[in-house]
């Protein structure tokens, strides 16, 4: 009987076709990195941790939450969509090179909610990075957290948005950054709002937080916090020169209240309206060149509780007294 040869060859492709295929790696509602980590591990243990956040990022799950375990450099971060990360109180740090940033937020969604809470974000001098830049998504919520050293802005928020964004600050150090501690320039036809508490804006080479004239409604509350020793305290200001017609065509309107705050010692006004409102209330204002300024279009008004005092000029209350409602 004559045998015949089956080709080792066609039995390997046989047995690899009749063979079930292997599923894709799920993602967890939870993953984990580590200084001892790796980026080849599945992130979803405290057991197999990843090493950087953007591997633990692409195992999370939309809407979950990344876990970090011990102190390290973790790497900059891109968002795509809605994540929460848990720093455990400065155990993440994160840095960019030039003209990047620690972490960019391009969300899909126009509801997309980002959550950092706990992190360093140190840009060790670097010209021209940022810490934190919000590009896009619903709403972004910062907490615990450190942001220093950037050579532009520490936290840029600037989601071009026919919906509403919003931005909260909460318990957090933004200091010694080459442009703005805080910048919120959005764009489109939306409102963005933002509400900074227990926030401490120290030694930037700009203001300490600006709400720029822009193509939306934006509308900022800064309370219990501190805006120190930067150019401009608090602004409410109008974009570079190229920028405004178009702002002014969207009719759009900057207001900031501040309340229970500090303002102290910034080289030019502590308060600055250049376009749009600030209003104030049982708040300090010390040790600035100017107390406020109020220049074109902008107003300053005050609900006349405020201390104002040991400024270079300007030691009255603001005009236009507001009354409690």
């Amino acid at each position: 009987m004559t045998k015949i040869a089956f080709p080792f060859t066609l039995l390997v492709t046989v047995l690899v076709c009749l063979a079930p295929a292997a599923p894709a790696q799920a993602q967890a509602a939870r993953t984990f990195v580590s200084a001892a980590g790796s980026d080849s591990n599945n992130c979803t243990t405290p057991a197999t941790p990843c090493r950087h956040l953007q591997s633990a990022y692409s195992a999370t799950s939309p809407g979950g939450e990344i876990a970090v375990l011990d102190p390290a450099n973790y790497g900059s971060l891109t968002i795509t969509g809605p994540i929460s990360i848990e720093g455990n109180n400065g155990w993440a740090f994160l840095s960019a090179g030039s003209g990047a940033a620690a972490i960019t937020i391009n969300a899909l969604g126009a509801t997309d909610k980002i959550n950092i809470r706990g992190v360093v974000l140190d840009g060790l001098g670097t010209a021209n990075n940022t810490g934190i830049q919000f590009n896009s998504g619903g709403t972004l919520t910062v907490g615990d957290s450190l942001i220093r050293n950037f050579g532009n802005v520490g936290i840029l928020f600037q989601p071009n948005s026919s919906g509403q964004s919003q931005l909260f600050v909460s318990n957090t150090l933004v200091s010694d950054n080459t442009g703005d501690g805080i910048q919120i320039f959005p764009s489109g036809s939306g409102t963005t709002l933002a509400a900074l508490d227990h926030v401490e804006m120290e030694n930037n080479e700009a203001s300490g937080v600006e709400a720029v004239l822009s193509t939306q409604t934006v509308n900022v509350t800064v309370s219990d916090s501190v805006s120190a020793n930067n150019v401009i305290g608090i602004a409410a200001n109008v974009p570079i020169v190229s920028q405004r017609a178009n702002a002014a065509a969207g009719g759009s309107v900057v207001s900031i209240m501040v309340r229970n705050s500090t303002i102290a010692n910034n080289s030019l006004s502590g308060l600055l309206a250049n376009s749009g409102t600030v209003l104030v209330t049982r708040s300090t204002i010390t040790g600035n060149a100017t107390a406020w300024t109020a220049a074109d279009s902008g107003v300053v008004s005050s609900y006349g509780d405020n201390n104002i005092d040991g400024n270079t000029n300007v030691n009255t209350e603001p005009p236009n007294p507001l009354p409690y409602k």
